[in-house]
């Protein structure tokens, strides 16, 4: 896994980038910026948590629950619950 993770970090990268300059209006580097900079990123970083395994829209997900809640964990891609 260690030789893929840094491709798997740059296609998760560009598309939730891409996602966050579409819907919120930022610069590619200020999206770049706080995408990096969230507690998202630090889980989607993590090897044991095994966060590839979702897609970029449940990544921008709980990216976008996390600027919300302050938690990404409150996406419903995590939770798991009836609604999805």
């Amino acid at each position: 896994m260690n030789d893929i993770m840094p491709f798997l970090l740059s296609y998760y990268n560009a598309e939730i980038v891409e996602k966050i300059c579409r819907k919120y209006g930022l610069t590619p580097m200020d999206a770049l910026r706080k995408f990096l900079s969230s507690q998202t990123y630090q889980m989607l970083t993590d090897k044991e948590l095994e966060m590839w395994d979702f897609s970029p829209n449940g990544i921008f997900d709980m990216w976008e629950n996390e600027q919300i809640t302050g938690d990404p964990r409150n996406s419903l891609y995590l939770r798991r619950d009836e609604y999805v």
